[in-house]
């Protein structure tokens, strides 16, 4: 299973950037989060998109005909899949604007991203960013989770004990990293035969690292006789204790663990780091797991900011990546294999609350005076471009495209001066007076 990637050098960048021009002073911080916006075409990339249309037409003006091709890295999305996308970017967003972020925009980049800067006290902010990873998983219920936490600082200090040298570091990082999909035999002998550790240096650290808990086995290894005399390893266990109690505060230190094998091995990592993880495939039983890796991770950088500014100013800060591409597959193939999934209520790709219909023909203009009055309202209507429909054709395209209710009329509601509101699901009706009905069907869409 893949863990989330480090983000590109042009991705910290436009972070920087931004967090340098915000960060006037040492003491002021801000909150920022940048996001693709899925399938949406924006200006850039429309742009893109026309310029690479002329170039194409140009080359084939001489011939008969051409092929237009699905960029590579790229794919097209059906309705289905745009309006389950939107959701989960929805989602992400509303709970980053909830703690007050403000959004920056880096179309280029795959990942939803929200990052605190400046100087706070210890602890507070990274304990916010694991409550963010927390509220996302826990509205997406995508299934069991849990949220792995170690620091950098105990990581070194752990290889520092152990004997490790200190040009490999980073090695060992990325082979301990491994050993959420390796076993520790494997991951042993990449340590011993390929980065040359002695066997009794890389029985040390299997010692470490195969240990995870809660506050307990911080506590327990701030007692412990090497990591204690270890000035970097001390600092990050006396954080780790204080991160716990500000996590129990917040009611989601359960899901939390103090995980040793927790190393993710990138130079730019200064303190705590974190990942989330699904404890269980969403599939039902008996269907193929879905192997998709973490699907949120972050930590704390504090050095990497200060590398931009040319006048080195240090801007410390921590920030966590959701990985809306990982989730979006999760769900995507759920939809295609889970008996339960298929067995239940489409999902409604577009936003319309109601349509327009009518069971009897040459009732076109009563629906148009009808639906001018729901738009006139903000209620999200459709009718279908046809002057007689069939009525069947009109239920069909509900269930078809998930809208929810119905507003008919006919001889009978003009003659009464209602209209009957049918709901799709249900398929009950219940006759509204005309003048009541945008009333209602706002009331029904606040209670769904």
């Amino acid at each position: 299973m893949q863990r989330l990637g480090p983000w590109s050098r042009e991705a910290w960048t436009v972070l920087a950037l931004h967090l340098l021009r915000s960060s006037r002073s040492p003491n002021t911080g801000g909150l920022f989060f940048h996001c693709v916006q899925g399938g949406l075409v924006q200006s850039s990339a429309r742009e893109f998109a026309e310029a690479r249309m002329k170039t194409q037409l140009e080359l084939n003006k001489e011939k008969s005909s051409f092929v237009i091709k699905t960029p590579k890295g790229t794919r097209d999305l059906s309705p289905q899949q745009m309006a389950i996308r939107e959701k989960i970017l929805n989602a992400v967003i509303n709970c980053f604007k909830c703690h007050g972020a403000k959004g920056i925009d880096t179309p280029v980049f795959e990942l939803k991203d929200f990052d605190i800067a400046g100087q706070f006290d210890p602890m507070i902010p990274d304990a916010e960013c694991l409550k963010i990873i927390h509220e996302i998983l826990s509205t997406l219920q995508l299934g069991d989770f849990l949220i792995k936490v170690n620091d950098r600082r105990v990581v070194d200090g752990m290889f520092a004990v152990c004997g490790v040298p200190d040009n490999k570091f980073r090695f060992i990082c990325a082979s301990v990293d491994k050993l959420g999909k390796m076993s520790w035999k494997d991951v042993r002998q990449e340590m011993t035969g390929k980065i040359g550790l002695t066997p009794d240096v890389a029985d040390q650290i299997g010692d470490y690292i195969q240990q995870c808990g809660g506050v307990s086995l911080v506590e327990q290894l701030l007692q412990d006789p090497k990591l204690s005399q270890n000035k970097q390893a001390l600092e990050g266990l006396k954080d780790l204790k204080l991160l716990f109690e500000y996590l129990t505060l917040f009611g989601i230190a359960e899901k939390i663990s103090f995980d040793l094998s927790l190393a993710r091995g990138l130079d730019y990592y200064t303190g705590v780091i974190y990942e989330a993880v699904l404890l269980q495939s969403p599939t039902q039983q008996g269907e193929e797991a879905l192997g998709v890796g973490s699907v949120a991770a972050g930590g704390r950088y504090d050095g990497l900011v200060g590398m931009f500014d040319p006048k080195g100013r240090k801007v410390p800060c921590v920030g966590l990546s959701i990985g809306v591409e990982r989730i979006f597959s999760i769900v995507e193939q759920r939809m295609e294999v889970g008996p339960l999934i298929r067995a239940t209520k489409k999902i409604q790709t577009t936003e319309t609350q109601v349509l327009v219909a009518t069971a009897q023909k040459n009732f076109l203009r009563e629906r148009m005076k009808l639906i001018a009055e729901l738009w006139d309202a903000g209620i999200r209507a459709e009718m279908l471009y046809k002057k007689n429909p069939s009525f069947l054709t009109q239920l069909h395209y509900c269930e078809e495209t998930g809208i929810p209710l119905v507003a008919i009329i006919g001889e009978q509601e003009l003659k009464d001066g209602v209209i009957k509101l049918r709901s799709v699901a249900s398929r009950k009706e219940v006759d509204i007076k005309r003048e009541d009905i945008v009333t209602e069907i706002q009331r029904r869409m606040s209670e769904s």
